[in-house]
């Protein structure tokens, strides 16, 4: 996960055992080194006395009305616990007070919230904040939180782990250990929601699925998600302002297309070369980059919707005029824009970051066709930046945060 270059300064206390990050303060506070914050705190955790307790966050309206309707509560229950959940945020059932006494504990002896537990926090000198979150099965995954000028932007995984074997990213060494239910990506943005006093009424939040795994290969899980965070009576942020990133899975493109309330679709490309992509991205094997631009070309965009070309420069290899210029051919007549990301360094990965120079002539070539944009890295300093998600457990010796790539800032609204 990477962002703009901005200083976002928060205010860090404690409440009730657990990280609270205020989200109004912005100018003071800084010692300009990682803060790390290692706390585990259970919150809405599944445990009843026989352990079989079902997690509620991820349940759609419909589905908390079957639950309700076999207690023999009228309709109207059901909406105050789907708002309880999604719109209020509650970490435990016990804190919907709109609901009876009675029912709340009938309900908590067979459900919980389901929320991960947030097992540490780490806030870069830039004000991005890149947590680690358990799972109620002991797996470990990965949220960012980055705040910016007009507005503030979570970075969510949609799997433990990654499949794809992206040769430049960090998560990719990883491997795949499973899919997140849709519960588990929606209860990453209710986290930081809570922790950084989030309100999308008062302050647009962008969500990017960009952080662990590839969405595409999640895709029930990804849509079940969208409509939960989308629904205008619970959460309701639209779906212009939630953004999945693939790598390319051409066949679940077209699927994507065919869904009435979708996320914008990002496309990592960081190669016109079909050989070299193959070389960078080993998906592009199986899903040949020709065949993923003409699926790129039948996308059904919406009346304000863009599709967005990410491109990873890397030194030396995908970085010279050439190569821009290819690119240029390549999505001729496609209505787009690309984030430009020079490579963010990680522990065991060959290639190098090109020179400021270097990413301001590729951009000078790509933007008198289509809006072009680089993207500054935010989070380098803790692991936090795009590629390099890897499950780090308090990174005490990390890297020095490297100069950010030169640029206009990235304003459009998927933002990542």
């Amino acid at each position: 996960c990477g962002r703009q270059g901005y200083t976002h300064t928060t205010r860090w206390g404690t409440r009730r055992g657990k990280m609270n990050i205020g989200a109004t303060a912005r100018t003071d506070g800084f010692s300009g080194k990682p803060e790390y914050i290692t706390e585990k705190t259970l919150y809405g955790h599944c445990d009843t006395m026989d352990n079989v307790a079902q997690p509620l966050v991820g349940k759609e309206l419909i589905d908390i009305s079957g639950i309700l309707s076999e207690y023999g509560e009228p309709a109207y229950r059901a909406r105050q616990l789907y708002q309880g959940l999604y719109r209020e945020r509650a970490e435990d059932l016990s804190q919907i007070t709109t609901l009876p006494l009675e029912v709340r504990s009938r309900l908590a002896g067979q459900y919980c919230t389901g929320l991960p537990s947030v097992q540490e926090g780490i806030r870069s000198a830039d004000g991005t904040v890149r947590y680690l979150l358990t799972l109620g099965d002991g797996k470990v995954i990965e949220s960012v939180f980055l705040p910016e000028a007009r507005r503030d932007t979570l970075c969510i995984s949609t799997q433990v782990g990654c499949a794809v074997d992206c040769k430049f990213c960090l998560t990719a060494r990883m491997g795949l250990e499973r899919n997140l239910e849709a519960g588990e990506i929606v209860g990453q943005v209710l986290t930081m929601y809570r922790e950084h006093g989030l309100d999308s009424a008062r302050r647009p939040v962008n969500i990017v699925m960009m952080g662990m795994g590839e969405p595409l290969l999640n895709l029930p899980s990804v849509l079940k998600a969208t409509r939960l965070l989308s629904d205008p009576g619970g959460m309701n942020i639209p779906p212009r302002r939630i953004t999945i990133s693939t790598a390319g899975i051409t066949p679940k493109i077209d699927e994507l297309a065919q869904e009435e309330r979708r996320p914008r679709l990002a496309i990592s490309l960081t190669s016109a070369d079909p050989k070299l992509r193959e070389q960078l991205m080993p998906l592009a094997r199986k899903y040949p980059l020709p065949e993923l631009i003409e699926a790129c070309r039948r996308y059904p965009l919406r009346s304000w919707e863009w599709l967005t070309f990410e491109y990873v420069l890397l030194k030396g290899v995908n970085d010279r005029d050439q190569d821009a210029r290819q690119v240029v051919r390549l999505l001729h007549g496609i209505k787009c824009k690309m984030n430009l990301i020079a490579f963010n360094p990680g522990p065991g990965i060959e290639y190098e970051t090109p020179d400021p120079g270097r990413v301001l002539s590729f951009q000078g070539i790509i933007r008198p066709s289509h809006p072009c944009f680089v993207r500054s890295p935010k989070g380098r300093d803790i692991y936090a930046a795009c590629g390099q998600l890897k499950r780090t457990l308090t990174q005490r010796e990390t890297t020095q945060s490297e100069a950010a790539a030169p640029g206009e800032d990235d304003s459009i609204e998927d933002g990542r």
